[in-house]
């Protein structure tokens, strides 16, 4: 049905997938404009066709992934392909703007690719396709 994915702050790691994956909210899940305050416990990301893509649950603690040290294991991570290594650049940096850190930069090797954190601290790869 879709990857579910936690977070300490539903909202704001939603957003980042949104806005880095093109996707949009499942109806009666987009924000509220005067809202003091999103808690919201649980949004469904979409596809432009209304597939589901990605959900997010809040939880109340998230110790971020430590990798590539395994004190704090990953225990998934998403694969985000890219056509070449130009859109490999432009996609990196695009996600550092929107709040992902570098973990690893291998575009030196014959798989080039990066290692991200997402802003809750969930390792992802930007790689070339067809590597």
């Amino acid at each position: 049905m879709h990857t579910a994915i936690d977070a300490v702050d539903a909202r704001g790691l939603a957003e980042f997938y949104r806005r880095l994956l093109g996707l949009h909210y499942r109806p009666g899940d987009e924000p509220v404009a005067d809202a003091p305050e999103d808690d919201a416990d649980w949004l469904v990301l979409l596809d432009a066709a209304g597939r589901r893509v990605l959900a997010v649950q809040r939880v109340d603690r998230l110790e971020p992934a430590t990798w590539p040290s395994d004190d704090v294991p990953k225990q998934m991570h998403h694969d985000f392909r890219v056509p070449d290594v130009d859109a490999l650049e432009r996609h990196r940096r695009r996600a550092e703007e929107l709040g992902a850190t570098l973990r690893l930069d291998r575009t030196d090797d014959d798989e080039p690719l990066y290692v991200l954190a997402d802003p809750a601290g969930h390792p992802f790869c930007l790689l070339v396709a067809g590597h």
